[in-house]
């Protein structure tokens, strides 16, 4: 019994190296795919599925049905395929003059909204980069504290400081800074106030990441290499802090070019951007191939640019 039991233990401890191996050459073979399958799963779902209804309907023709468009696929008494593309829609984007005005107008309050997060959000990643340990948490906690609470409730909030009757005209009519309310609300400056307000938390956390990592040692080395401080800065702090300025300006900018909620409660019937078309062609005019189009040449419009862009600057970095 015991030479059976040490044989067994010795096959048993020969098997498992084996089976050891073989699942670490899994993991060795295949461990990349394992790792980036769920965000591929999720991009799938999310993305490239609703991606392919938008294009689909955006061939479609709009019609008094439900849903209302035509049929892009279609099946005939004698089981074959039919297939009914039309260019009409996207044709038509370039007849109507609305739809490249709202395009060129998203564009640009989005570029100025991110150059004002990023003005104000760089000096206030700096101070959190450099304070100590425990204020670092402290500041932290500040900057996501208004995650917790509801987007809209925000947008809500700040049209009740900005309002002619708001908390921040009643403080400057009771300091006698002024005689009569200003007017910012309806005006393009609330929907910067709005986007601003909303995103600059996106712009201050990649920032502080990649801030709080610099080697404080190149600035001493800058020093006493002659360098002044705004020299040091210039040299050194802000070509490694490029990283976080790009990731940054990227989540500001992709969902404010798109936004809807903020011009539509902060501002006037001349801020059209892009969200608010989209909006009325979907449930004012129920014209879903029209509205297919717009996203879909919105979309390749936005990250077309954006993925050369990476594209390139990844060649660089390999090179």
């Amino acid at each position: 019994m015991a030479r059976l039991s040490d044989r067994n233990g010795i096959g048993a401890a020969g098997r498992a190296p084996g089976a050891r191996g073989r699942l670490g050459a899994l993991v060795a073979r295949h461990g990349r795919w394992l790792i980036i399958a769920p965000p591929l799963l999720f991009l799938l779902v999310f993305f490239l599925i609703p991606f392919g209804f938008a294009l689909k309907i955006s061939f479609a023709e709009a019609a008094l049905r439900i849903p209302p468009f035509s049929d892009v696929f279609s099946v005939s008494a004698d089981h074959r395929l039919h297939l009914s593309l039309s260019l009409a829609n996207y044709k038509y984007l370039l007849t109507d003059e609305v739809y490249a005005v709202s395009y060129l107008y998203s564009i640009r309050t989005a570029f100025f909204s991110t150059l004002l997060c990023l003005l104000i959000g760089y000096p206030m990643a700096y101070a959190m980069a450099r304070a100590s340990k425990g204020a670092q948490g402290i500041l932290m906690l500040v900057i996501i504290l208004p995650f917790w609470t509801s987007f809209l409730l925000r947008v809500y909030a700040l049209e009740g400081i900005i309002r002619d009757n708001g908390l921040l005209n009643s403080a400057l009519l009771w300091l006698g800074i002024i005689e009569h309310p200003l007017r910012i609300m309806r005006t393009t400056l609330a929907v910067y106030l709005g986007i601003v307000y909303s995103y600059l938390p996106f712009m201050i956390l990649p920032l502080y990441a990649t801030l709080e990592k610099l080697d404080r040692t190149l600035l001493e080395a800058a020093a006493d290499l002659g360098s002044k401080p705004w020299q040091a800065f210039r040299d050194v702090t802000l070509p490694l802090s490029m990283p976080g300025i790009i990731a940054g300006s990227m989540l500001v900018f992709i969902p404010a070019i798109g936004e809807y909620v903020i011009p539509a409660l902060l501002g006037g019937p001349d801020n059209l951007m892009i969200g608010r078309v989209l909006w009325d062609e979907f449930f004012a005019n129920h014209d879903w191939p029209v509205a297919a189009a717009v996203s879909i040449a919105f979309l390749v419009l936005l990250v077309g640019p954006i993925a050369v862009h990476q594209h390139y600057r990844v060649r660089q970095l390999e090179h």
